[in-house]
């Protein structure tokens, strides 16, 4: 239990740089919240959008992601735990 919150809490700083969007974007798609990995047309229906939007959203957030800087300050944190 406490390595699950744990968890959460460094998501929850890698998610940080991303705008509320992106983030509930890979919150539903991944199943970050409740375990339930949601389909692009799953999420795009809760945002009344396509299914494509959404797959651009994803993209776009895993790219920002995977910036060097951003992958840096989460691993120090990491490092730590």
């Amino acid at each position: 239990a406490a390595s699950f919150r744990l968890l959460q809490e460094y998501l929850g700083l890698a998610l940080e740089g991303l705008n509320d969007r992106e983030r509930q974007v890979l919150v539903m798609r991944f199943g970050l919240a409740d375990g339930k990995i949601r389909t692009l047309e799953e999420v795009g229906t809760h945002f009344k959008v396509t299914r494509e939007r959404i797959r651009q959203i994803e993209t776009k957030a895993l790219a920002k992601l995977r910036q060097p800087a951003r992958a840096k300050r989460l691993e120090g944190y990491l490092e730590g735990a």
